[in-house]
């Protein structure tokens, strides 16, 4: 990505790394890495001020109000201050963590801001690859990174290509860029990496760093209303995947539920990434692009109407493990197979079934409606049971419309078998393993009758 010549650039970044699970139950720390422009660009003036005075002087007193907050724990990385690129120095990989992440560093980090001195280039590609190494192992840790430049980069690194990167090994970079009266071509350059905020003074930029901490500090809520046919977020007890909708891995797996006030419950989610979000309902049904507000209550509107299908039949049931094909009508396309006699929620619409028993039973553009149970009967079976006089080659054919339908096979090794057929017209067509003349095939006619017991002898 070209990028155009130096001009004054505040660019502010979040990075968080969470991990593909439910949140714990105990409160989540949260850990702000700073990484601080020391440049030699930062001599030049802001107002009456140069920006490094402005930006120590704005951290520092940061770091006296973030004492007060609990579960919080901050670091700070430098780069541009190790190498002059007056002294013929310059070097791309000018950047340290000059103090590590620990509990009440606070000072430790206003101590090493008052020594700071701007003296070389703005590795910013190479200072965010290396960020990923300064977060210690933490299984409830929500890790955020806060990046302050003056400049773009300058040593032919792509800050977007980090950011996807990072977004395919599970980190994700969506920063904030503040500029300081930027033309749209450089804004278009940034759209990439993050969202765009302008500041023209120093006032601006506390106001921003304010905003920043606030959506840091603050809890990212979501809830999700799934909709019925009445537009009433009625529906609920059915799982739920966010995945990032860049790097398409899952974010968050959770089940809906209804809580206590009545209304769909929250989840703390984070802000820092689009997602594609997923409905296991039947069929299921989805929403994309989904973007979060940080720092406030977010509601994601999924229309996900349901009603129930059963099917049953009036009678005795022979069947032991009878199942049913559920495919959107018109399509060929199985979506799911439904136990019989069972009660099964889908979304609302008209559905084609595929009863798989002997013969199997197709019932079209079957109709489920909003919060109703639609129960479809298919008729009593009945019970062939075949006596053949040696083993041999056998099939069973159903007559409809002076046509023969193939069903079932017997096995060949057996000399009699009980199969359960639906009511109807066969026909049984029979030769021993011990014949090779064609002529020699028999074939018996028979009826299966609801709730009857028929025996076929050869």
């Amino acid at each position: 990505m070209k990028l155009i010549s130096k001009i004054g650039i505040l660019f502010v970044g979040l990075v968080m790394l969470i991990p593909t699970h439910s949140f714990a139950q105990s409160q989540q720390k949260t850990r702000v890495l700073f990484v601080l422009d020391a440049s030699q660009s930062m001599y030049g003036l802001w107002g009456q001020e140069q920006k490094m005075t402005v930006a120590k002087r704005l951290l520092s007193n940061l770091m006296d109000s973030l004492k007060t907050k609990e579960n919080l724990e901050v670091a700070l990385r430098v780069y541009g201050h190790q190498f002059s690129v007056a002294a013929g120095k310059r070097s791309c990989e000018d950047t340290k963590l000059e103090v590590p992440f620990s509990a009440n560093n606070f000072n430790k980090i206003k101590s090493k801001l008052s020594e700071l001195r701007p003296t070389g280039t703005t590795p910013i590609a190479y200072s965010l690859e290396q960020t990923k190494n300064d977060f210690p192992p933490c299984l409830n840790c929500r890790n955020v990174i806060i990046l302050i430049t003056d400049g773009i980069e300058e040593c032919q690194g792509d800050p977007c290509a980090v950011a996807l990167a990072l977004q395919k090994n599970g980190v994700v970079l969506k920063p904030f860029v503040i500029g300081m009266g930027l033309d749209l071509e450089t804004i278009d350059a940034f759209k990439c990496v993050g969202n765009f905020f302008e500041t023209k003074d120093a006032q601006s930029f506390e106001n921003v760093l304010q905003v920043v901490i606030s959506q840091v500090m603050n809890n990212t809520t979501v809830q999700v209303n799934l909709m019925d046919s009445y537009g009433k977020p009625t529906e609920t007890d059915v799982n739920m995947t966010f995945y990032d909708s860049y790097s398409k891995n899952i974010q968050y797996n959770f089940i809906h539920t209804i809580n206590s006030y009545g209304v769909p419950d929250t989840v703390p989610i984070n802000p820092a990434l689009k997602y594609d979000l997923v409905v296991h309902t039947l069929p299921e049904v989805s929403k994309k692009n989904i973007e979060i507000t940080p720092g406030k209550h977010n509601i994601i509107g999924v229309d996900a109407p349901q009603g129930m299908l059963k099917i049953e039949m009036n009678g005795l049931n022979e069947y032991s493990d009878l199942k049913c094909l559920i495919r959107k009508h018109g399509e060929s396309k199985t979506f799911h197979v439904q136990n019989f006699d069972e009660t099964t929620k889908y979304i609302v619409g008209d559905y084609d079934l595929e009863i798989l028993t002997l013969p199997r039973i197709n019932i079209n553009k079957v109709n489920i409606a909003q919060s109703h149970t639609t129960k479809v009967f298919i008729p009593d079976p009945g019970l062939a049971t075949i006596f053949l006089t040696a083993k041999g080659i056998a099939s069973i054919f159903v007559e409809e419309n002076n046509s023969l339908k193939w069903i079932y096979n017997l096995s060949p090794n057996t000399l009699r078998e009980t199969i359960i057929l639906q009511p109807g017209n066969y026909r049984i067509v029979y030769r021993s393993a011990n014949s090779n003349k064609v002529l020699e095939t028999k074939e018996k006619n028979f009826k299966i009758s609801s709730g009857v017991s028929t025996q076929i002898k050869f």
